[in-house]
């Protein structure tokens, strides 16, 4: 069986004929199988879902209970047959619950990893490289220019300035879910044990990750209203990057804005943000862990989804791995 048999890119995300269904897809569909549970791969409104049990509760979370017409919840390495295919979920390393899909039928093993990572993230299950004869695989950070550095390494800078600016609020930028919920855990990690406020907008999913048995300390809400700006001198303060342009951040004492992301190794990116202190973390491989992560697979061809395709197809070129870009639109909605 060749492999777009199996599996191909169709307007709506990737599809398989053979068992009906699409992966992550960008536009409702009868059946959906879902890797993770950012907004630019779990959308609302399909007939059915596929995932694993805590991205199917993320979905609930962010959309509502009534997010799609039916859901199943699949366990690691459970083998589940959907018209004769056999499709099966392995972590990927990413946000909570994030998951690899293997399909395969007559001996042709595909595997969409959806988003992934290879480094340390107490947050979520590690990556685990499943044997295949395609890799599908995102190139987000997919140029040689993307080396990120230790997590830690970057948190401490975090640690620093709170040392030299002992009267600055430090709001710290971080996507809702899966990133601020690691940045709280790297920031607990290396030592710190005051409160850290959060904005409303990650309650919920800081709850959650609490309730899945994830340790992030004492969280407190980030509300000002009813208090003194005063009182957040030298305070952690976590939210996401887009309530930063609003009066909420101007409204903390002498605010010191920075932004967890892999997107900050890009000055310019940081600049236009005006974010004075960029922190390096990112939930998505750089450069060299994608290369690694396809030598330690060895697939017989890489597919790649979205990113930056060409320059990584073009290494696997030059390593005599067929591969192709599949140009797939509507992901890196939400950032890293």
């Amino acid at each position: 069986m060749k492999p777009e048999a199996l599996l191909h890119p169709t307007p709506a995300g990737l599809f398989c004929p053979i068992g009906n269904f699409h992966v992550d897809p960008v536009r409702p569909v009868e059946r959906a199988l879902i890797t993770h549970g950012h907004s630019d791969h779990a959308r609302s409104g399909h007939g059915h879902v596929l995932a694993t049990r805590q991205t199917l509760d993320i979905m609930a979370i962010r959309y509502g209970e009534d997010f799609a017409g039916s859901e199943q919840a699949a366990a690691w390495g459970e083998e589940i047959f959907i018209n004769g295919v056999k499709v099966m979920f392995k972590p990927a390393g990413h946000v909570l619950g994030s998951a690899q899909i293997l399909i395969e039928k007559d001996g042709m093993r595909i595997v969409v990893s959806g988003d992934y990572k290879r480094g340390v993230d107490p947050t979520c299950d590690p990556f685990e490289p499943i044997a295949c004869d395609v890799f599908i695989t995102e190139a987000t950070f997919g140029l040689p220019v993307f080396h990120h550095p230790d997590p830690k390494v970057e948190i401490a800078k975090l640690f620093t300035s709170l040392k030299q600016f002992p009267e600055r609020s430090h709001l710290v930028g971080a996507y809702a879910l899966g990133k601020a919920q690691r940045v709280i855990r790297l920031i607990r990690d290396n030592g710190y044990s005051d409160p850290i406020y959060i904005h409303g907008a990650l309650a919920r999913l800081c709850d959650y990750y609490r309730g899945q048995g994830i340790e992030l300390g004492d969280l407190r809400p980030a509300t000002i209203e009813k208090s003194k700006p005063t009182e957040f001198s030298g305070a952690i303060v976590v939210g996401p990057p887009s309530a930063f342009q609003d009066r909420w951040a101007r409204r903390f004492n002498e605010p010191l804005i920075s932004f967890a992301s892999g997107w900050m190794m890009v000055r310019q990116r940081a600049k236009q943000g005006g974010v004075e202190l960029p922190l390096v973390v990112s939930d998505h491989c750089d450069w060299p862990e994608l290369l690694s992560t396809i030598r330690e697979i060895a697939p017989q061809q890489v597919w790649v989804t979205h990113g930056r395709e060409e320059a990584l197809v073009r290494w696997c070129e030059l390593q005599g791995i067929p591969a192709r870009p599949l140009h797939l639109v509507g992901y890196e909605d939400e950032g890293d």
